[in-house]
């Protein structure tokens, strides 16, 4: 028998006529094969309609640098706090960092896992109390293409005063009460890394209210040069906008955006109808709530593209193997971690999954099969040890017990029931 394929967390995949390499060709063959050029221009026409409500939007690098763009333009600098969900990716906090400001860390609640709504109020009236002043923005995050509750983050936002910055990078394509995530706030980020629902191989892009905004983000992204016949800077700019080969790679995602969207839905599905019956492991979905909208139609509240599945295992289901976890030191990658090349001083931390979750892991990575932990709370990062948090122990538990199923594309529904079989084959 041949060995079986591995199976990715999420995969890219390609439109099957080919539309990534005609706009790459094309890019190519005018010569347009630097950042700026027709296909990002074409991909953010793309986009706009795409996430609508009228706004604009900006193709750039990565949604890291959609992040720092986003908050430099609320004004955010050093000496600021900026309060940030602290169930994330780092790519949601480093660029407060870059601006010299502090983040200020805000746990979760449990039904969605993304930011506390009454935790963050209670960040932002103790910093104020404590500092003087307010949070200079919000950065909630779509955790794994979950929606946050947006009606009542920007309820309290507006409340203080207090710009928002949606990271959606998670999150493209989810709705909350039928209005796309990144659309609520003064300014959304979108990631189309090699990972997302589409991909450009690397890039994200910024969403902007309108066209004088707009503006000044595209200033920023090129290095704020000004209309001169040479080159004027007025202000610090950054070298942030997409190449014309990446946006090609968009275009042509965006033909087949829907069809991703409905496999990730299906297959999270697929995995809901399996475990269910799995003592001890639990699928997370979006919370069961509808609304009716003014149009008379009854919508669910919450629209996840689950850009990854989720599970939680019980502490107390054995896994085979559990005895031997964390008794080698990591020294390379796990889980698609390019570039990491630090061996692992020990083989523990102070906050890590449980030792049946990396079993767990193991007997998957064994089976081909890609899955890891669910993120690290940044206020567990050694990096963040010394910023403010408010932290309620969600996010804490939630990475004690859980973890991400392969979601991708490439991802057919055999494959999902062999990562359930393997699961099952696993629970001693």
């Amino acid at each position: 028998m041949s060995e079986r394929k591995r199976i990715y967390l999420c995969l890219a995949h390609m439109s099957e006529d080919g539309a990534e390499q005609r706009y790459v060709k094309e890019a190519f063959d005018t010569n347009w094969v630097v950042p700026l050029g027709p296909n990002v221009n074409g991909f953010e026409k793309d986009l706009e309609e795409f996430v609508g409500e009228g706004k604009r939007v900006v193709a750039l690098s990565a949604g890291t640098a959609a992040v720092h763009l986003g908050l430099l333009n609320c004004g955010v600098k050093a000496g600021d706090e900026v309060i940030v969900q602290s169930f994330t990716f780092c790519a949601s906090t480093h660029p407060v960092m870059y601006l010299g400001a502090t983040p200020v860390l805000v746990d979760s609640e449990p039904d969605t896992w993304n930011i506390d709504p009454d935790l963050l109020e209670k960040a932002i009236v103790d910093r104020k109390e404590k500092t003087g002043k307010y949070p200079k923005a919000i950065v909630p995050v779509a955790l794994y293409g979950m929606p946050y509750k947006a009606d009542r983050i920007m309820e309290i936002a507006n409340k203080y005063g207090i710009p928002v910055v949606e990271d959606a990078a998670e999150g493209f394509g989810s709705r909350y009460k039928g209005q796309t995530l990144g659309t609520f706030g003064k300014y959304g980020v979108l990631s189309f890394n090699g990972n997302k629902m589409i991909t450009t191989s690397g890039g994200g892009a910024l969403i902007t209210a309108n066209e004088d905004e707009w503006r000044e983000i595209m200033m920023y992204a090129t290095q704020y040069r000004e209309s001169y016949p040479y080159y004027q800077h007025e202000k610090i700019g950054y070298n942030y906008r997409m190449s014309n080969i990446c946006a090609g790679i968009g275009r042509g995602q965006m033909t087949i955006v829907n069809d991703h969207l409905a496999h990730h839905k299906h297959v999270q599905a697929l995995y809901e109808e399996l475990l269910k019956d799995v003592k001890g492991v639990h699928v997370h979905s979006q919370p069961d709530v509808r609304c009716k909208m003014s149009d008379g139609r009854d919508i669910p509240v919450y629209d996840s593209n689950y850009w990854l599945c989720t599970i939680t295992i019980d502490p107390e289901v054995k896994v085979k193997g559990q005895e031997n976890a964390y008794k080698t030191i990591v020294t390379g990658a796990v889980g698609g971690a390019a570039g990491v090349i630090h061996a692992a001083g020990s083989a523990h931390t102070d906050c890590e999954p449980n030792a049946n979750v990396e079993a767990m892991r193991v007997a998957l990575d064994k089976a081909q099969i890609e899955a890891r932990p669910v993120w690290k709370p940044m206020h567990k990062q050694p990096c963040y040890k010394d910023v403010p948090a408010y932290v309620n122990g969600v996010s804490e538990a939630l990475f004690k017990v859980g973890m991400c199923l392969p979601a991708g594309p490439y991802v057919s529904d055999d494959d999902v029931r062999y990562i359930v079989e393997t699961i099952k084959d696993a629970i001693l």
